[in-house]
């Protein structure tokens, strides 16, 4: 599992105190050879474990991005960003939209902010640490309804177009990135449904065997990784491998 990485090799994991992200932390620390795993959260602090520098970090927040960044620069290799982070629903009253009528600035703004605009700020401050020389990923948490393609139902209005725009940055990023570091990846990875509060209200009509654990998660999504070559990147993968269509 990600067999590149080494006691020399950095990680970072943005969104480690959500249900995903705290899983990829715990796989890389049992499964991987990684030195230091930098994990972050928004609200809360992840726990701060053998191998894991933590720290609170609002992903909007530029100063804060700069200062961790900095910090990154001085570890070691980097090696990996993995950002775990999203949103679709709060409990004070967002939600997916099942109409054009439901549309509301505030609403699409919100979304956009944590599924795009933060991770574009996240890739401005973290790409250019990758490590120049041999295996290196930048990987971002996407979702299959951001597929243009697949869309077949329609709704879900903020949710689908904030992923959509996560999907084109991460094929902009990846022209930039092979640049200046051949053997990068920079990727977006659908997590299939995963039991965490994001997809709780959705989970009625999901297959038992389809909804997975976040640790289950996290194995499938760092073994998707191990298997990506140089000429995957910029694309969309699912938790099994497969390739999704922009």
């Amino acid at each position: 599992m990600l067999s590149f990485l080494d006691a020399s090799s950095v990680a970072v994991v943005i969104g480690a105190s959500g249900g995903i992200g705290a899983a990829l932390v715990s796989a890389l620390r049992e499964h991987t050879a990684v030195g230091t795993i930098f994990a972050t959260g928004h609200a809360n602090q992840p726990p701060a474990l053998a191998r894991v520098e933590a720290y609170t970090l609002d992903i909007l927040d530029e100063a804060s991005l700069a200062a961790l960044a900095a910090r990154v620069g001085e570890a070691g290799s980097l090696r990996l960003v993995f950002i775990a982070s999203g949103l679709l629903h709060t409990p004070s009253g967002l939600a997916p939209e099942k109409s054009w009528r439901s549309l509301e600035l505030a609403s699409l703004q919100q979304i956009f902010a944590i599924n795009t605009f933060g991770p574009a700020l996240v890739g401005k401050h973290f790409l250019p640490l990758l490590s120049r020389q041999g295996a290196a990923i930048f990987a971002a948490l996407s979702a299959r309804v951001g597929s243009i393609e697949d869309n077949r139902l329609g709704g879900w209005h903020a949710y689908r177009a904030s992923k959509a725009a996560l999907n084109m940055l991460i094929k902009n990023f990846s022209i930039e990135l092979s640049r200046r570091a051949p053997e990068a990846l920079c990727v977006g990875l659908h997590p299939g449904t995963v039991d965490t509060p994001l997809s709780l209200p959705f989970q009625r009509a999901v297959r038992p065997e389809k909804l997975f654990s976040p640790a289950e998660s996290a194995l499938h999504l760092l073994e998707v990784l191990d298997e990506l070559r140089p000429a995957d990147s910029g694309a969309v993968f699912a938790w099994d491998g497969q390739r999704i269509t922009a």
